[in-house]
């Protein structure tokens, strides 16, 4: 079976992408994983400027997943050019970057420091598509325009209109009343892809010290605990926006085996982002690529992406 996917344009050369703050810039998984196996991988949130993120303790094991209130700590957009893109020019899949806005600087508006990143990053060789991370639920205020349609589409367009070069996806939250009525927002700007979905609020609490175990109180939860509000959430919007519109969707959510691949797919996914299942088994990726090859042998398909929104009712 072929398990190239053409994804808005960019070819992958599996559906397997490695979810943004997973892998860190791309390149520290080098000694334990076989990128070729890889259709994409998406580098963790550059902000403008550096940010240390949430104070300790800031990931906690859970059952089915983890919490994580990392707080989109990173180099910012000046070293992240500099430093982190010469490495991940050297590798095989195709490289997005993860845009975000700091919401503790008053200084710039979130729709601002969007628009100035994408515009930087717009020119940036070796980057095939920009992942606009409006839906991060570990820093105040992280899931504002995920939330709000015109907010949300305010922001899509500001960014599309100084973006040219890449491909534009929008990471989407669960965390709402209607992630149909977000995607569309975002697809009325002028996205060109769909990312969904981002990590659920969680919390956990240490019930001997009666507090909470994470420094930021709350977290978001991913693994294979959330992968039934994944897929109900990616066949959702294929069902009532994605299909319609021709805009292909990322499916993330708890993928640690080829069968949660192929539920994803079969959902209305395209290609499967994988992230928590790489804290368990560096090796997840090439497991599911090569899973993923004998599936299509035994169910005698031609290409992975006959896989897409082929659902039976």
């Amino acid at each position: 079976m072929n398990l190239s996917v053409d994804f808005a344009g960019i070819r992958l050369a599996t559906p397997i992408v490695l979810a943004s703050g997973t892998c860190g810039y791309g390149t520290e998984y080098a000694e334990l994983l076989d990128y070729d196996c890889l259709g994409a991988i998406i580098t963790k949130s550059v902000t403008l400027l550096p940010r240390n993120g949430n104070p300790p303790q800031r990931i906690v094991e859970t059952r089915g997943g983890m919490l994580n209130a990392i707080g989109l700590a990173n180099v910012g957009l000046d070293a992240f050019i500099a430093e982190k893109m010469p490495p991940l020019r050297e590798l095989s899949p195709s490289i997005w970057a993860n845009v975000a806005h700091d919401t503790s600087r008053t200084d710039i508006t979130a729709a601002d420091e969007y628009v100035e990143i994408s515009r930087r990053l717009d020119e940036v060789d070796g980057l095939d598509a920009l992942e606009i991370n409006v839906s991060c639920p570990n820093v105040p205020g992280g899931m504002s325009i995920a939330a709000d349609p015109a907010l949300m589409e305010q922001v899509v367009a500001g960014v599309r209109a100084v973006v040219s070069a890449k491909k534009l996806v929008v990471k989407l939250s669960p965390n709402v009343t209607d992630i149909s009525a977000m995607a569309r927002a975002a697809v009325n700007a002028g996205a060109d892809a769909l990312s969904l979905i981002n990590t659920l609020v969680g919390m956990a609490i240490h019930a001997e010290t009666r507090r909470p175990i994470l420094g930021n109180v709350t977290g978001g939860l991913s693994g294979p605990a959330i992968k039934p509000v994944a897929l109900a959430k990616v066949y959702q919007v294929y069902c009532d926006v994605a299909k319609a519109a021709g805009v292909p969707l990322l499916g993330t959510g708890g993928v640690q085996f080829t069968a949660d691949a192929v539920e994803m797919l079969l959902a209305g996914a395209t290609a499967v982002c994988m992230g928590t299942a790489l804290f368990v088994d560096p090796s997840a990726p090439r497991k599911v690529a090569v899973g993923l090859a004998e599936y299509g042998q035994r169910q005698r398909l031609a290409s992975v992406g006959e896989l897409t929104g082929a659902l039976r009712l």
